[in-house]
């Protein structure tokens, strides 16, 4: 299976865009007092990551079809785990 590198690319810049949204979320869930908005926050917060779980469960299949060390699809995977990662650690501040 060959790597399609735009695909690859496109998703590297959606990871990008979805792990800065994800810490946007999670600056105003600690900022604001507006209940609604709260549970606007935590709703959208769940779709992102799962966004980026999806992402991730690719990348993880597009690195494993690639024999190189250093590609776009092992940055995508790493990339992806970092992020994941970051949520997970962070996730208690939904609960304080």
């Amino acid at each position: 299976m060959k790597e399609s590198q735009s695909l690859t690319n496109n998703l590297l810049m959606e990871v990008d865009v979805l792990s800065n949204r994800l810490r946007n979320i999670k600056q105003s869930y600690k900022t604001t007092e507006n209940k609604a908005l709260k549970g606007r926050l935590f709703t959208e917060n769940k779709y992102v990551f799962k966004r980026v779980n999806e992402i991730h469960r690719i990348a993880k299949i597009l690195s494993k079809k690639n024999n190189e060390k250093i590609n776009f699809s092992n940055l995508l995977f790493e990339i992806t785990k970092r992020t994941l990662n970051e949520n997970k650690f962070e996730s208690n501040l939904f609960f304080l």
